[in-house]
């Protein structure tokens, strides 16, 4: 090289250096901050979990006040921890249990993350803490189920990211005086990252309601496709930590079941990565030991709900109709809210299956409404026209 490329050369190469120098500094002096959420999911009376990520890693936990006329900093409010197996864990997904709740009570809570800079040996280096805000706004809250009140609830599936579309869909809800949203899978076309997640959808809801509004989740078959479907649980666990769980509110019981792919596992679009078979399976077991429980058996209304519908249709409707229908026919189930056709109807009940089966659209919403004297489904599409009902007296 001549000493003009020398120079060029050199001068090339420092740019570089002090371009990447930049970066590096900047991102070491990224302040940790809360990512996503917080939201709330698996309510129940006595439970709930709390999850929301962070951009750095961090432990994590939630901190618990009455909602009573004191300020939040008041006094010392106990401390629930992100932690299994004795030791408190240190990632970017948090999710705390708070266990052992009173019923129908309201709760003030607050969420907190310290980054975790380097872990040597015993010694644990600390950073920074970043926390929902409770001095110049009104802490979060929520309130656990309890007693057999008249509620109501909302359905939304098949968004497949549509964030416009799930915009229009809740803003026909009174979200403050209802009792909790279901979504009943494909929110999402793949499951290929985090982002994608919340971009797609989770951070609509979040805006809109799931910091103190919960929230369950019937995993959707678009769900289970990609690298990050096996991700799923750690940021919508179920009751229980299962993807399929039972639930009560009020004098209704709700059965979640996860109906998994629509294919027969052998099929090519999946590459040999699922065992929906197997997994169905194990939910039928598991289905028949909570039809008989007290809780499923003294509830008024028994409700299913499941992403696909049971039908004499694509592999995955003749398992959930050959596997789970019998337990559920015989168990007197009132219900059955499925999804996955884009398209709406509502399946009588019949010889083989006997309970009504609503199919609701990607474009409408199912506003549930229970009391003493009736359940009632109104299916309404997105500019808010009634498309359809089922009552139960």
């Amino acid at each position: 090289m001549t000493t003009r490329q020398l120079r060029k050369h050199y001068l090339s190469v420092m740019v570089v250096f002090c371009l990447l120098a930049g970066a590096f500094r900047g991102n070491a002096q990224e302040q940790i901050k809360i990512s996503h959420g917080p939201y709330l999911q698996a309510m129940t009376d006595s439970g709930v979990s709390i999850v929301w990520t962070t951009n750095k890693p961090a432990t994590a936990w939630v901190e618990l006040a009455p909602d009573d006329s004191s300020h939040f900093y008041q006094s010392e409010r106990p401390k629930f921890f992100c932690a299994a197996d004795g030791l408190k864990n240190v990632g970017t997904v948090h999710q705390v249990n708070l266990k052992n709740l009173l019923p129908n009570t309201r709760y003030r809570y607050r969420v907190y993350s310290q980054e975790v800079l380097k872990h040597e040996f015993v010694y644990v280096h600390y950073g920074n803490v970043a926390a929902t805000a409770v001095y110049r706004k009104q802490p979060l809250t929520f309130t656990t189920h309890g007693k057999p009140e008249p509620f109501e609830f909302a359905v939304v599936d098949d968004i497949h990211e549509r964030n416009n579309v799930l915009k229009q869909l809740l803003s026909q809800v009174d979200l403050p005086n209802t009792g909790f949203v279901v979504f009943n899978g494909d929110m999402i076309n793949a499951s290929m990252s985090e982002e994608q997640v919340f971009g797609g959808f989770m951070d609509t809801a979040t805006a809109l309601f799931a910091s103190e509004i919960p929230m369950y989740y019937a995993r959707g078959n678009h769900e289970t496709r990609g690298p990050f479907a096996s991700k799923f649980a750690a940021y919508f666990p179920g009751v229980g930590g299962h993807l399929y769980y039972m639930f009560t509110k009020g004098n209704a019981c709700f059965i979640v079941l996860d109906g998994g792919e629509d294919k027969p596992d052998s099929d090519i679009e999946y590459s040999g990565i699922t065992n929906m078979d197997e997994h169905r399976t194990e939910q039928a077991e598991w289905l028949a030991n909570m039809v008989k429980t007290d809780a499923f058996k003294k509830a008024k209304y028994k409700i299913v709900i499941c992403h696909i519908p049971p039908a004499d249709g694509w592999h995955g409707n003749r398992e959930i109709t050959k596997k789970w229908v019998p337990i559920l026919n015989k168990a007197g189930v009132h219900v059955f809210i499925a999804a996955h056709e884009h398209r709406h109807r509502i399946q009588k009940p019949s010889e083989s299956i006997k309970f009504p089966v609503i199919v609701n659209s990607n474009n409408n919403i199912i506003k549930a409404s229970i009391s003493e004297k009736e359940a009632r489904f109104r299916i309404f599409d997105t500019a808010g026209k009634l498309v359809d009902e089922l009552i139960i007296p």
